[in-house]
């Protein structure tokens, strides 16, 4: 038991290297790409000066449509910068035809806090986190869901520097002066027993699915893992009288309690370790405990993410076949248990060089072990939006 905790241990420490290349990503393209313009990604009518003095009527309301789920769901993750950047968005939609690809993933909010759009909603507004990364995030959506494409929005759940410097009354804080913890990135966390917190993030999740979006998927729905742990503390959370697992289990029961009464759409990111773990990790995340309730569940299997030794390889990056097909069966073993659809499991599966050189093949592999596991959908993850289309098939 201790040997498979060390392994899982180094697991994490390899999760927090990757996590601290997007995040780097994420500041690149901050600095170096323009908005979103819906000029030129949508399709629009330009009224000729006469027909603008000639009409008077007010536009009508936006109204959002949503389209019906594919099955299965073959998605890729595509950041707010790319999203709101015309030139990479439209080579990204144009692989979406040529391929079997039919679902892409869009940050909400992502590691920064800011929400990538501008909102609507008069509370949210207040708060100042949303930005203008995806300029017309209404056009965007309209001209996915003209070519027949799911659109889901990607949530950064409880890591969330921007909310917790407005409200560092709603942050994990550290033992000793009460001040706002940080982890080895520097990024702060919101404390997952915080009410406020539930309606903030609830609150995003309505306004995404009133512009378009047609599910919402919220990630980082953990305690944190690295940092000075020992000097960690929390408001909210009481460890007294609540584990950690117990306490996301509230929360997931208020999403889905809430948002199943609005029929938003929801999923889940959990660590790709869930699916094979003996316990939560230190992280409150059980995989058997959050499938019941959301309507997808994506462990992040990727094989770079799981440490020398596990599942009996030196390095398992290079064996993407058999790490996948070993998080499946270990994912499959856990929600036998809860009597839930096994299609709900929707797996992120690596297309991104970290532990090897991934080839088509070894992305295609992914996907075959997913599929000769008895499950369909699955979603390809790279950073830096760039994707094999020789290990996808054609349309």
């Amino acid at each position: 038991m201790k040997k498979r905790t060390n392994l899982y241990k180094k697991s994490a420490l390899i999760i927090f290297a990757f996590s601290m290349g997007f995040f780097v990503i994420g500041n690149f393209f901050k600095s170096n790409i323009p908005v979103y313009s819906r000029s030129v990604v949508a399709t629009t009518t330009v009224a000729t000066t006469s027909e603008k003095v000639e009409s008077n009527s007010t536009p009508a309301p936006y109204v959002p449509t949503h389209q019906v789920r594919p099955e299965p769901v073959k998605g890729i993750y595509i950041s707010s910068w790319v999203a709101g950047t015309p030139s990479i968005m439209n080579k990204l939609i144009a692989l979406v035809d040529r391929t079997e690809i039919n679902t892409v993933v869009i940050d909400i909010k992502d590691a920064t806090g800011e929400i990538s759009f501008q909102v609507n909603d008069p509370e949210l507004k207040k708060e100042g986190t949303d930005s203008k990364r995806i300029f017309d995030i209404e056009g965007l959506i309209k001209t996915l869901h003209e070519k027949g494409i799911y659109v889901i929005g990607r949530v950064s759940t409880f890591q969330d520097p921007l909310f917790t410097k407005k409200h560092p009354e709603l942050a994990v804080i550290r033992k000793s002066d009460g001040k706002t913890w940080r982890d080895r990135k520097g990024l702060s966390w919101l404390d997952a027993g915080g009410k406020e917190t539930w309606n903030y993030i609830l609150s995003i999740a309505k306004e995404s699915y009133s512009r378009g979006f047609d599910e919402i998927n919220f990630d980082y729905i953990r305690f944190p893992t690295d940092g000075d742990m020992e000097n960690i503390a929390y408001r909210f959370y009481d460890a007294k009288t609540l584990t950690k697992p117990a306490q996301m289990k509230l929360f997931y029961e208020y999403l889905h309690t809430q948002l199943s009464t609005l029929n938003i759409p929801h999923s889940a990111d959990l660590f790709g370790m869930t699916t094979t773990a003996e316990d939560d990790m230190g992280i409150g995340q059980v995989f058997a405990d959050a499938l019941p309730y959301f309507d997808y569940i994506s462990p992040m299997v990727y094989p770079s993410h799981y440490g020398p030794g596990i599942n009996g390889y030196k390095k398992p990056a290079e064996h993407p076949y058999e790490m996948i097909a070993y998080a499946m069966k270990g994912a499959l073993e856990r929600a036998s248990t809860t009597q839930q659809d096994i299609q709900k499991i929707r797996p992120w599966l690596q297309d991104f060089n970290l532990g090897a050189i991934y080839t088509a093949d070894m992305v295609r592999a992914q996907i075959k072990a997913v599929n000769d596991s008895g499950l369909t959908s699955w979603l390809l993850w790279d950073a830096g939006d760039k994707y094999t289309e020789s290990a996808l098939q054609k349309k």
